[in-house]
């Protein structure tokens, strides 16, 4: 596609163009590189990623060619994928996101697992309606997935960006679950801390990359995501510490905070957590590459 002089539209095919782009996106060093070619190719086609498969030998039009070379580019100038396309799946679900919200992540889904095993486990028949808030929804991943996974309950969602927050609103009409969450604008507790409420779970993804470890990261994060949600100041602790120290005030006695943290974290986490002296001793759970990723600590 690159060198050739208005090549014959028949010589393009689907699975000529995924060959051709997954060399390309391999030899420019763009992480895996054929799930990439499907997904933009997917997207430029107005297809999903499955349809390619029933239509290799389809040639494609000069628009089509077109328009693909553009999503081609844009991933070679380091854009992610899922903000090219403005769509990342999430616990099975699509999600829309754009470059005002962090891109969800497979290690998040951790934190999503162990908050909807805790309301499973405590509401039980007899248990009532819990309440859960979730400070720095972003696109909304975290809280929809869990009020779609345990319906019935009472779930609030804060974001100090209102561009996040439209977007965490939409996704949540995507799944009918506008009606279910209360998404309130402001920094971590400030929306929630005049209205007396005590939640019985706190959830959150907090930022929390050392200021100075930003620049280094993978030009997709570091050119492209909100550093809003992934400065932690300069120890990275800072977002951390400020939601261990203010949750026990929004916390019923025995309510559970839990947050994603990095994967280097654990003892830094713990010193924290003890020195504010208001949470029983704090349980850590590894992400599916075996790094610690997800704190859940009980208010004494």
């Amino acid at each position: 596609m690159g060198g050739q002089h208005n090549p014959v539209m028949q010589d393009w095919t689907i699975l000529k163009l995924l060959s051709w782009t997954t060399d390309y996106f391999k030899k420019n060093s763009i992480d895996s590189p054929r799930a990439a070619a499907e997904i933009l190719l997917a997207h430029a086609l107005s297809v999903k990623r499955i349809d390619l498969y029933l239509r290799y030998d389809q040639p494609l039009t000069e628009d089509e060619l077109s328009a693909f070379k553009k999503l081609i580019q844009r991933r070679l100038e380091r854009e992610p994928v899922a903000y090219i396309t403005g769509e990342k799946e999430f616990w099975s679900k699509g999600f829309s996101v754009s470059e005002h919200v962090l891109i969800p992540r497979p290690e998040t889904e951790c934190l999503v697992e162990e908050t909807i095993s805790l309301i499973r486990k405590d509401s039980g028949p007899d248990a009532g309606r819990m309440s859960v808030f979730e400070p720095g929804t972003g696109s909304g991943a975290v809280i929809i997935t869990i009020a779609s996974e345990c319906p019935g309950h009472r779930f609030i969602a804060s974001d100090v960006s209102d561009k996040a927050l439209d977007q965490a609103r939409y996704n949540s009409r995507r799944y009918g679950l506008e009606n279910s969450i209360n998404f309130c604008s402001g920094s971590w507790f400030a929306p929630v801390q005049d209205s007396k409420e005590a939640f019985d779970i706190i959830v959150s993804n907090p930022p929390y990359i050392p200021a100075g470890d930003i620049s280094g990261l993978q030009p997709e994060i570091c050119k492209y995501e909100p550093e809003i949600a992934l400065n932690g100041g300069d120890s990275g602790f800072d977002s951390v510490g400020y939601i261990v120290r203010n949750a026990c005030i929004y916390l019923k006695p025995q309510g559970y905070l839990l947050l994603e943290i990095g994967y280097d974290q654990e003892e830094g986490v713990r010193e924290i957590i003890d020195s504010s002296g208001s949470y029983e001793k704090p349980v850590f759970r590894q992400d599916y590459s075996g790094h610690c990723r997800v704190v859940k600590v009980r208010k004494k």
